[in-house]
Order: structure tokens, then C-alpha cells, then sequence
């Protein structure tokens, strides 16, 4: 197989993984695929990010920043079928509701959403919309795209350096014993970089400052709690990478 039809595949499979979208079907799939796909999860955050800045864009020039920045919120959900936000929500049902590795790993793999879920799921959601909403239509738009590419190499980043935790073989995601390598990682966290460049260095510095510091918190609490990562913290934490990156865009506005 060649490399560019190997490459090609994986960047299906990463799209296949993360959105609804429509694809080609992957004939021979393999387990492991999904993770030697990770190193595109940042592009196909960046294409979710684009198809929601354009939508917000449009809108922009239709009515209010608020409702243009819902309506691009609502697009992003619907093209990935709130794949990370699923995984927030069972985050913090989990790491907020037990007091045990295990019952914390119960509650997280219950498709029901309790209080914990729901709360955090509104405060992610009306904070992204706020910052948004604050910014003006151009900066808007290159932060979609840069939020959400960079929120999910924050995910790559720690599927890397956190280990897998304990019986959580129910999550969204299980590594190959392999695991995310480093070339993998520093792949993915270059296609996340290109479009930092566009904004000012000033409004990315407190951004990726804002969203690691976010991002780290999840992933050290989880942890500590549950003895690592998940599928479900993964999401968790791809999602308050997103919304710190958004806040300290929209600090500098």
C-alpha cells in the first residue's frame, strides 16, 4: 500500500470516528486504525471548525453576534453528533457523582446524563457562544477553526501522556497496546499550529495559556481519580481545552 493511500485512509477513518459525516467505506479495516488516525483528529476538528465559520459568518451579517454565534455552535454539534460534548457530560457525571475508581467508571459509561452532566454541558456551551459572540466576524472565524483543531490535539496530547485507565475498556476510545506515538503527536500538533498564525500572537499566547491550563486540570483530575484517561475524559478535555482557548481570544478582543 502506498503512503498516500495509507494516509488517506487514516484521514477517513479519523473523519469516520469524529463526525457524521458521509465517507467512503474502509474496506480491511483494522482495529488499531482509529488510533494511527489520531494524528489527523486536529484537521477534521479544523474542517468541523470551518463548516461552523461560515455558517457564523453568514450570520453575522444577518443578525446579532449572539445569535450568529449559536447557530455556528449548533452546526458543529450537529456535524460531529456532540462526539466530545457526550463525552463532558459523562466526565462529569463520573468524576463528580462517585466515590470510587470504579463507580466513577460506572457512572461514566451510563448513556444517562445527570446534574453534574447537564451543568457542565450548559456553562461549555453558553461560555463558547459568549466569547463568540464578543468577537468580531473575522476574528470569529479564524478562532472556530483554530478552537476546534487545537482542542483536539490538546486530546492527542493526552492520549500520549496520561495513562489509560483502569476497566475503561467501555469508552469511546481503547489504545492499541502500542499506543499514540510521539511522531503521531507532533504530526497532529502542526496541523493544529497553521492557523494560530492568523491571529495575533498575543490573542494565541493567552488562548493556548487559558485552554492548557483547562486542558491539564481535566486530565490531572481525572487522574487522580479514576487513574487516567478515557474515551469519555478525552472528550472532556478536548472540550475545556476549546472553551478556555475561546475566553482567552476573547480576553484580548
Amino acid at each position: 500500500m502506498s503512503w498516500l493511500r495509507r494516509q488517506a485512509q487514516l484521514l477517513v477513518c479519523a473523519v469516520q470516528f469524529l463526525t457524521r459525516v458521509p465517507t467512503p467505506a474502509l474496506n480491511g479495516f483494522q482495529p488499531d486504525w482509529i488510533t494511527r488516525s489520531a494524528r489527523y483528529f486536529p484537521l477534521v476538528g479544523q474542517g468541523v471548525g470551518a463548516l461552523s465559520a461560515v455558517v457564523f459568518f453568514a450570520a453575522y451579517q444577518v443578525w446579532s453576534p449572539t445569535l450568529a454565534a449559536l447557530l455556528a455552535i449548533g452546526v458543529g454539534l450537529i456535524v460531529t453528533g456532540a462526539f466530545h460534548e457526550d463525552g463532558l457530560a459523562d466526565t462529569a457525571d463520573g468524576l463528580g457523582g462517585g466515590q470510587t475508581t470504579e463507580r466513577r467508571l460506572e457512572i461514566m459509561k451510563d448513556s444517562r446524563v445527570g446534574t453534574y452532566g447537564v451543568c457542565a454541558l450548559v456553562l461549555a456551551l453558553a461560555l463558547k457562544v459568549g466569547a463568540l459572540s464578543s468577537l468580531s466576524a473575522q476574528a470569529g472565524v479564524l478562532t472556530l477553526i483554530a478552537a476546534y483543531g487545537a482542542g483536539r490535539a490538546a486530546a492527542l496530547v493526552a492520549m500520549r501522556l496520561t495513562p489509560y485507565a483502569p476497566a475503561g475498556e467501555a469508552g469511546k476510545w481503547k489504545p492499541t497496546p502500542q499506543g499514540v506515538r510521539t511522531t503521531e503527536v507532533v504530526a497532529g500538533l502542526l496541523i493544529a499550529a497553521w492557523p494560530l498564525v492568523l491571529l495575533s500572537p498575543s490573542a494565541v499566547l493567552v488562548g493556548v495559556a487559558v485552554g492548557g491550563l483547562a486542558g491539564l486540570a481535566m486530565a490531572k483530575t481525572a487522574q487522580r481519580l479514576i487513574g487516567g484517561h478515557t474515551g469519555d475524559v478525552l472528550g472532556a478535555i478536548e472540550q475545556v481545552f476549546e472553551v478556555g482557548f475561546m475566553l482567552g481570544v476573547a480576553a484580548l478582543a
